[in-house]
């Protein structure tokens, strides 16, 4: 835990997705520049953690999950496990690996969405999706797929083909589960409001801009998205394999993988230690 008077440093590498064997790649690009920086504190005598765990939900792990034959959660299980072992033989130095599909990952995250909720920063709006009514459930892009109406691509999926880059009018291609033809249909789902948060975020990196603690590429890209204008950004999804979404109306959705995984840091550490806040929340250590 963070000690009074110490060098608390916390460190974090970004969480490797679950559903497919990491490669030298993966390692060189995501968790060896943190394990060397944490090795480093540790030879400072700095109070260090380093944390990091595999990203599990979403629609790649329902896809894979189909491929293999397996539950979602059985192949979790199998790939958190295989991740775990790769990182042991090149002794990347976790002191704790975990993965997001926890309760406290739940727990937290249905906190955040609560206080988000409660501070009017969320609102509500429809979305036109395409639905399979054979399978009875709305498809993500990943479960849509056929050939290509303008290019002959056998594997176009989604609303565009990755071939020849032309948008696709979704019911000219099929369901991958059943191969029936999808129809879009309206549903409700819940937004960020990002446009209210403006304000209070430009004065906030304002600050922290100031203390030139942000490289040179990050401002620019941050200072883009401002530029533009923050836009409402949906945080729900029709789907099963997820974070609970927990409001009535809404009880048969699950959080967008980007609400949910990011505060997959969080819950990591939370178990890790149940006095997780003093990590996340305790600025002054």
């Amino acid at each position: 835990l963070p000690v009074a008077g110490e060098r608390n440093v916390l460190i974090t590498s970004a969480l490797p997705y679950v559903n497919n064997v990491p490669h030298l790649g993966n390692i060189i690009g995501c968790v060896l520049s943190a394990d060397t920086f944490a090795r480093y504190s540790r030879l400072r005598r700095w109070n260090t953690l380093f944390v990091c765990g595999t990203d599990e939900y979403g629609t790649a792990t329902e896809t894979r999950a189909l491929q293999e034959g397996l539950s979602p959660r059985e192949l979790c299980d199998r790939y958190h496990a295989l991740h775990a072992d790769i990182y042991t033989w090149f002794r990347i130095s976790f002191d704790h690996f975990g993965r997001t599909t926890t309760p406290q990952q739940t727990r937290i995250a249905q906190d955040i969405f609560q206080r988000l909720l409660a501070r009017g920063f969320l609102l509500q709006d429809t979305l036109e999706q395409l639905r399979c009514e054979s399978c009875g459930r709305y498809l993500a892009d990943r479960f849509v797929e056929g050939t290509c109406p303008f290019c002959a691509y056998a594997e176009a999926r989604g609303d565009q083909c990755d071939r020849c880059g032309k948008l696709i009018n979704a019911v000219e291609l099929q369901c991958k589960l059943c191969r029936g033809t999808p129809v879009v249909t309206p549903t409700q789902h819940l937004f960020l409001d990002l446009p209210k948060l403006e304000g209070q975020l430009e004065a906030w990196l304002e600050r922290t801009w100031a203390a030139g603690e942000w490289t040179a590429n990050a401002r620019h890209i941050t200072r883009t998205w401002l530029r533009d204008g923050l836009k409402p950004r949906c945080i729900t999804r029709d789907l099963t394999w997820g974070t609970p979404v927990p409001l009535d109306g809404f009880r048969d959705k699950v959080f967008y993988v980007w609400f949910d995984a990011p505060i997959g840091y969080l819950s990591i550490t939370a178990t890790y230690t149940e006095h997780w806040e003093r990590w996340w929340k305790n600025p002054q250590q």
